[in-house]
């Protein structure tokens, strides 16, 4: 292969350990993965960071340092009968060697509960040391019985002098960058384009490299902030709607609504439709907001929410920025409530707990004959044929007579509710 051909990121993969820049807190002297690798005794683990950590990178290294065959599957193109047959392969090397290979699985969210389950024999029978990696929280993504099998190791973003040594390493030692006077007078904007990503940063570089040696037959190069940012075209923001960082914003956007501040929650719904994320997405998760975190305190805001998912379905794209921007306004400044979220849960909780309680007989529909002579619907009392179209009667079964699962916030509209309640019940519930 040319190597002029292979991008500046892959050319500039540390080949040891040592080379390795970053995470100094799990690889670094008192690192505990450290430690496991100077014992030899590496358990099967989780590397779970965000894209261009060093990952992938790590996961080869720790094969070369520890002297093991490695295998490299990725979840995107890899089924079990892939898994399978690595791990066929696995047992027949394992006959001929005590240390088992390792299975490098990239990343392993992708991987169905099936394909994760094809693992465990395995992993459990020390057949294969599985590392997994993953820009996904492997507490919601990897099936429990293979995390508990694993060690969790968390990668952190590359800070500004991680990033740095990688560039003046780049300058300084790559064999297509090094035939040039490379001058690299500013960095802040190669660093802002990286949001801690190696990758995405030496990929910047290369571009940056490549259009100013067109634009400059001398070779000499200065690199300034002006230039990058011309060049890239635009300010690249740290985001992938695959990755982790989709549900950080996410999480700040709904986050920053519940917690009444309208301006918050504009500049990350500014994030997100500057990422390009589906803005059917942003809507329903609003329409969820709308009942869990304002609830009865305004229940125009659940109406508001839903026609907004729909009028962004009609309209698209530059309009319904304003449509999503005016809901998550309203939203932000609606009084809260998460009355009816708790009280669904409270209820939820105690179905568990009680399990499938009869339903009290003067409830029970009786379509036959026989439902009615056994008692089905007896002395029950229907509410529109009493004052108020109410009527003191039990709902609850027995067993759970008088739980009050519903409980009033003290926001304004709630309030009235409460006494409203108050008025009809006399004290049943403790309203």
């Amino acid at each position: 292969m040319d190597y002029q051909s292979i991008p500046l990121a892959e050319r500039m993969r540390p080949k040891s350990i040592e080379e390795y820049v970053g995470q100094e807190h799990i690889i670094g002297k008192n690192g505990s993965l450290f430690k496991s690798l100077e014992t030899g005794l590496l358990p099967s683990i989780i590397l779970w960071g965000p894209p261009g950590s060093g990952k992938t990178t790590l996961a080869y290294l720790i094969s070369q340092k520890l002297n093991r065959q490695f295998y490299h599957l990725s979840a995107i193109n890899s089924g079990v009968k892939d898994v399978r047959d690595v791990i066929d392969n696995a047992t027949k090397y394992k006959l001929m060697d005590n240390k088992p290979p390792i299975l490098f699985i990239d990343e392993i969210h992708r991987f169905s509960k099936a394909q994760q389950d094809s693992l465990l024999g395995a992993v459990e029978k020390g057949i294969i040391t599985l590392i997994g990696a993953t820009t996904e929280n492997p507490s919601f993504e990897v099936i429990s019985p293979l995390l508990s099998r694993c060690h969790v190791y968390i990668l952190n973003p590359l800070d500004k002098d991680n990033l740095e040594t990688i560039l003046d390493r780049a300058v300084k030692n790559d064999t297509e960058l090094s035939k040039y006077k490379i001058n690299i007078k500013e960095k802040d904007a190669l660093f802002q384009i990286s949001g801690g990503d190696a990758r995405k940063m030496l990929n910047a570089l290369e571009l940056v490299v490549n259009v100013l040696v067109s634009e400059n037959p001398d070779k000499e190069i200065d690199i300034t902030n002006d230039k990058v940012l011309d060049i890239i075209q635009k300010n690249i923001v740290l985001y992938d709607k695959q990755g982790e960082q989709h549900y950080n914003i996410i999480s700040a956007f709904i986050k920053s609504i519940r917690g009444s501040d309208p301006n918050a929650a504009v500049y990350y719904l500014a994030r997100m439709l500057a990422a390009g994320e589906d803005i059917e997405f942003i809507a329903r998760r609003m329409i969820i907001l709308a009942a869990e975190d304002v609830g009865l305190a305004n229940p125009n805001a659940l109406l508001l929410a839903n026609n907004c998912f729909q009028a962004i379905h009609n309209i698209g794209m530059p309009e319904a920025r304003i449509i999503l921007s005016e809901t998550a306004i309203y939203l932000a400044t609606s009084p809260k409530s998460n009355s009816v979220y708790m009280a669904i849960d409270k209820a939820l909780q105690s179905v568990q707990e009680t399990g499938d309680i009869p339903v009290p007989l003067h409830l029970r529909n009786a379509p036959t004959k026989l439902m009615k002579d056994i008692g089905y619907g007896k002395a029950y009392q229907y509410s529109h044929d009493y004052d108020n179209n109410f009527v003191h009667q039990e709902y609850l079964p027995n067993e759970i007579k008088n739980t009050k699962f519903y409980e009033p916030s003290e926001n304004s509209k709630e309030k009235e509710i409460r006494k409203f309640l108050s008025f009809l019940w006399k004290g049943k519930y403790g309203y």
